[in-house]
């Protein structure tokens, strides 16, 4: 996975809410409010970056957060079994 370049699953569309002041996930049955750390995870996926990239970006954004990596890890995962995002 770490190098792996994640997308959005087609099912989903992410957007910043403005009603929520909050990034969701919507799809066809209904809406996911993103918390801060999926939000800043989730809006960094371009089809582009690896899981390393977006992992250093983050780290770069937050160089004194612990176990930063495993987190990010963890939230793929996570992500991946909700079926938010696929791998290309």
């Amino acid at each position: 996975m770490p190098g792996s370049i994640p997308v959005i699953n087609r099912m989903f569309r992410l957007q910043w809410e403005e009603a929520q002041a909050a990034w969701v996930l919507l799809y066809p049955e209904g809406m996911v409010q993103l918390n801060a750390s999926a939000a800043e995870i989730l809006t960094r996926i371009d089809g582009i970056k690896s899981v390393d990239d977006i992992q250093a970006e983050l780290n770069a954004k937050y160089p004194d957060a612990e176990d930063l990596e495993q987190d990010v890890n963890e939230f793929f995962t996570h992500a991946q079994t909700l079926n938010w995002i696929d791998y290309v």
